[in-house]
């Protein structure tokens, strides 16, 4: 069994379905289970159509807890990522391993794997893979699952690729014949007109710039949401673009859901974005890509934002260039 966190990202679902493919390779019975949907521009990713969705199957995702001896959970370390299907992950009766990188892993597995100086899940499965005899039964698809979650997690080889390690992995999965620009192209080029008109309305009329502070911020209301027929994964991206003007080292954006606010966020050089999210938005990540919750109103969201770039100023002035 192979679990992501809810709102699996590149990272996560290229983890997942990557592992999928090599175990099926190797003649293991293997299932997949995620909290939740996850956005349609990973959908043409081999073993897409195996993933069983707990929010809208969860008696057929019981039955595949029940069904498995091992479970293997990826790109997440706390329980509190799987949402609803946290009990389920808790009351597995076999093995549990944790494959990670992000910090501080929680104790709820019997075998943690978790390396915070990997760029993502994805690149950290490989390696492991490397270390055994599975490494003879990744194939194509597989090696194509393995640079998207690469691929996203470091936005587009834009940062957490400092490690000369990353791009190693990147140049041993080209040899295993991926096509590099048609798996960007089928991620990052196949978005909706809506999302597109969506991206120009936030930084139009949702984008606030601090240029004291280095800062910027976008948000994104549930009547945007409606407005622009919002789905899964509309916003990929958009947190990063305020990265792009001149002198802004620190970015957020706000997204407003049902029961919370999500929040994102990114930064350039030392500054670590974790460390807010960490202490003000119950969340955590990694230095330059971290994301957490607010359980509050959107206005309280924004309002706690700016009440606590003060606080950060030095920071973030550090890595101005």
């Amino acid at each position: 069994m192979l679990v992501p966190h809810t709102n699996p990202d590149g990272d996560a679902m290229g983890s997942v379905l990557g592992l999928w493919r090599v175990l099926i390779n190797a003649g293991f019975s293997v299932k997949i289970v995620s909290p939740t949907k996850y956005p349609e521009f990973y959908h043409w990713m081999d073993g897409h159509e195996q993933v069983i969705n707990y929010s809208h199957h969860p008696k057929q995702s019981a039955r595949a807890f029940a069904e498995s001896d091992l479970l293997i959970c990826m790109d997440f370390n706390q329980l509190s990522r799987l949402g609803d299907m946290k009990q389920l992950v808790e009351s597995f009766e076999g093995k549990k391993v944790l494959i990670d990188h992000h910090p501080y892993p929680g104790n709820f597995t019997d075998l943690v794997i978790s390396d915070v100086t990997c760029s993502s899940t994805a690149e950290l499965v490989f390696s492991i893979l490397q270390s055994t005899d599975l490494f003879q039964y990744i194939d194509k698809n597989a090696a194509t699952s393995f640079f998207t979650g690469i691929m996203t997690d470091t936005g587009s080889f834009d940062y957490n690729v400092s490690d000369p390690r990353t791009f190693e992995t990147v140049a041993q999965l080209t040899r295993m014949g991926i096509d590099q620009q048609d798996i960007h192209s089928k991620v990052y080029d196949n978005y909706s007109a809506n999302r597109m008109r969506l991206m120009g309305f936030c930084l139009n009329n949702r984008m606030t710039v601090y240029p004291e502070f280095h800062a910027a911020c976008m948000y994104i209301s549930r009547e945007d949401q409606k407005a622009f027929n919002f789905v899964t994964g509309d916003n990929e991206g958009f947190v990063n673009m305020p990265l792009s003007i001149k002198g802004i080292v620190f970015s957020a954006l706000f997204t407003e859901k049902e029961k919370y606010i999500k929040a994102s966020f990114r930064s350039k050089g030392d500054f670590a974005v974790n460390e807010v999210s960490e202490k003000y938005f119950n969340g955590g990540g990694h230095r330059n890509a971290a994301g957490g919750e607010y359980f509050a109103s959107l206005t309280e969201a924004l309002t706690k934002f700016e009440e606590i770039l003060p606080e950060f100023e030095e920071k973030i002035k550090q890595s101005v260039k």
